[in-house]
């Protein structure tokens, strides 16, 4: 093939649909446990975490909630991949053998926000939160009726891999994934470009900037204890009893649980088979979701 730039830019056409095909077609996880939010700047303050509005009688003037600002910050990170294409390459009409390779970084790039987020999550014991404790803790400070006490959402005993349960159906859900930029598909193939006349090769790429974090750590209970129904029904419990700073109920009602591989097997027995192994009634049959991510061990 004779490179020019009508046949480079062909070229790059034809494996930016490669990009893009695959891009559209990759079915992603995230946004089941997190809620995307634009940024417009390196960092973004999430200073209104950790209010729930609730809704009381109107009885005489309006009662004004002050917003209790925190200092939980999330900053943007940029990620790229990088493909180099040999200009003999090209010369030689092989350059067709690079579409499928194309079409491999369209679909990583879709699914990179879920490695983001569930590697936040599987980190939630140790990453800190908007009250300053780590997202999954048994001590996260709260107030209610004016009595300062603490909750907690995450079960140590055990020692086993993380699994939690989630409540997803609020508009803003247990995780955040802050986006700051799409993911870019783009070249550089001008001769005079270095890459080309030092490398003797087309570089193509992708980039984006973006970055997980959490959102609300009521929404969301954490154990690495066993994974069965007596402490399914336990965790239930605790998550639905949370109230609010006037003392009213969150209304949380978990219906996703969340694992990795190493839980899958029970999670699926329990929440997908409708008989128990002794052929009893499973109570727990399709009482909620369940999502296997393999960022959690």
């Amino acid at each position: 093939m004779i490179i020019n730039t009508a046949n480079l830019t062909s070229i790059f056409t034809n494996y930016k649909d490669s990009f893009k095909t695959a891009f559209e077609r990759a079915e992603t996880d995230w946004d089941r446990i997190a809620t995307m939010i634009p940024s417009s700047t390196e960092i973004s303050l999430y200073a209104w975490l950790g209010q729930f509005p609730k809704l009381r009688e109107w009885l005489g003037s309006r009662v004004i909630k002050n917003m209790v600002a925190n200092d939980y910050s999330l900053t943007n990170k940029d990620f790229e991949a990088t493909i180099a294409v040999k200009r003999t390459k090209i010369l030689d009409d092989t350059f067709g053998v690079f579409s499928p390779l194309f079409a491999e970084m369209g679909f990583s790039a879709k699914l990179h926000p879920d490695e983001l987020v569930f590697t936040e999550l599987a980190a939630g014991a140790t990453n800190l939160c908007y009250d300053g404790q780590p997202f999954f803790n048994a001590s996260h400070p709260t107030v209610v009726d004016e009595v300062a006490s603490t909750a907690s959402n995450y079960d140590v005993t055990g020692g086993g891999n993380l699994w939690a349960l989630m409540d997803t159906k609020r508009p803003l859900k247990p995780l955040i994934w802050q986006k700051r930029q799409e993911y870019n598909f783009q070249t550089f193939q001008d001769p005079r470009d270095q890459s080309v006349f030092m490398n003797n090769e087309y570089v193509y790429g992708v980039d984006g900037r973006s970055v997980a974090g959490y959102g609300l750590w009521q929404m969301a209970y954490g154990s690495l204890n066993t994974l069965n129904g007596t402490n399914v029904d336990n965790y239930i419990e605790t998550m639905m009893a949370l109230k609010s700073d006037e003392g009213k109920p969150l209304g949380i009602k978990p219906d996703l649980l969340v694992c990795g591989p190493s839980n899958w097997a029970e999670a699926r027995d329990l929440m997908e088979l409708s008989r128990l192994s002794n052929g009893a009634s499973n109570p727990h049959f399709q009482m909620m979701k369940v999502l296997v991510s393999p960022q959690m061990t």
